[in-house]
């Protein structure tokens, strides 16, 4: 075992990590128009990689040709061709011998850009609050979601799968599934965004209840030795205040997805070392209480907070400003070398496309 806590080895559902920091998923909105990614995204994937990081999350990758794109030039995982061009980025990253899980996304009420539908979805017509994020796109408000019907929503765990086995022909070692931020699977999970009074509505153990499906499905879907985990938060791209109600809520919803068979839960906050309810535990330690090993997302770029979270709880912890600025954040910090900041302007405006300085130079 390491003098360091984070560059222990850890065990993920049979892979064996070199450390426990990871790449957080992030969008970046690079890919063709139709979805595909591209060599671009495979240099700009393969070198975290090579920078040390122990296993790599996709950005959200939308499942299916209908509502579940949120923003133009977001990859996909629905098409043969969007198939294929994932492959070269999964056996380049392999290459340099790390896992790398996509994350499955559907956009729900909070789509900026979809080119297949002008119809936004939702557990219930709700408008979202906020407005729309220049970063990624958008404008304005957002569009009041159609609610979907019983059989909306089964499409959608389908998409899910779809998307899932998809994800194993491109290669990849596993998914995350999104169920954080506000998007549609969150938005199920969230009181005021859900109204519904079928058996998707209401209590906190109805309004899980998609989600866990969706898990099921998939974790069913898949091989054994395939990675399923599933992303949670409080708070929401569009309400960054919103939180559970208290400890129990969060207890219902980290066990229904654990007996569901989430192989990992992946916990995202501005700062994951805060409590998550007043004067109360990190939603990291309330994950920690159910059996599946969690992973922390969110303030983590220093590494003292990054270790204190692994303290607190978490088995891992991934980076995404972090890496931005560091692509190479695990091997500085094994050595002890100094990082450097982050430089939002620089790397996130005026969109976030990738820029030409986070793409390294092919080797051909």
């Amino acid at each position: 075992m390491s003098e360091d806590t984070l560059f222990d080895e850890v065990t993920l559902d049979g892979h064996t990590l070199a450390n426990r920091v990871g790449l957080a998923p992030m969008t970046r909105t690079s890919a063709t128009d139709d979805g595909r990614a591209t060599e671009e995204m495979a240099r700009y994937y393969t070198k975290f990689a090579e920078g040390g990081f122990s296993f790599l999350l996709t950005e959200g990758v939308h499942t299916d040709e209908a509502h579940s794109q949120g923003y133009d030039n977001q990859p996909g995982l629905a098409t043969d061709e969007q198939v294929t061009a994932w492959r070269d980025v999964t056996e380049r990253v392999h290459d340099v011998g790390a896992p790398i899980f996509a994350q499955l996304m559907h956009a729900g009420p909070l789509v900026q850009g979809n080119r297949y539908t002008d119809e936004t979805v939702g557990p219930s017509a709700v408008e979202p609050k906020g407005e729309q994020l220049e970063l990624y796109g958008g404008s304005g408000e957002f569009a009041t979601p159609t609610a979907l019907s019983t059989e909306g929503i089964e499409a959608v765990r389908e998409s899910f799968v779809a998307a899932a086995e998809n994800a194993v022909e491109a290669g990849f070692d596993g998914v995350e599934v999104h169920g954080a931020n506000g998007y549609l699977l969150d938005s199920f999970i969230t009181d005021y965004t859900n109204r519904r009074d079928d058996e998707y509505g209401g209590s906190v153990e109805n309004r899980v209840r998609f989600p866990a499906e969706v898990v099921a499905a998939v974790q069913d879907a898949t091989p054994e030795d395939f990675v399923v985990g599933i992303r949670l938060s409080q708070t929401k791209v569009n309400d960054p205040e919103h939180a559970w109600g208290g400890e129990e809520e969060a207890a219902v919803v980290f066990e229904t997805l654990v007996e569901a068979g989430a192989d990992y839960l992946h916990v995202t906050e501005e700062d994951v070392t805060a409590p998550a309810v007043e004067g109360g535990p990190t939603l990291a330690k309330l994950a920690a209480r159910h059996d599946a090993p969690v992973v922390a997302n969110g303030g983590l770029e220093d590494p003292d907070r990054a270790r204190s979270a692994v303290e607190s709880g978490a088995d891992l912890v991934t980076l995404g400003t972090g890496a931005l600025a560091n692509p190479d954040w695990p091997r500085r910090v094994a050595a002890g070398r100094d990082l450097d900041d982050f430089d939002f302007e620089r790397t996130l405006l005026p969109t976030a496309e990738l820029n030409d300085h986070e793409v390294p130079e092919s080797a051909d």
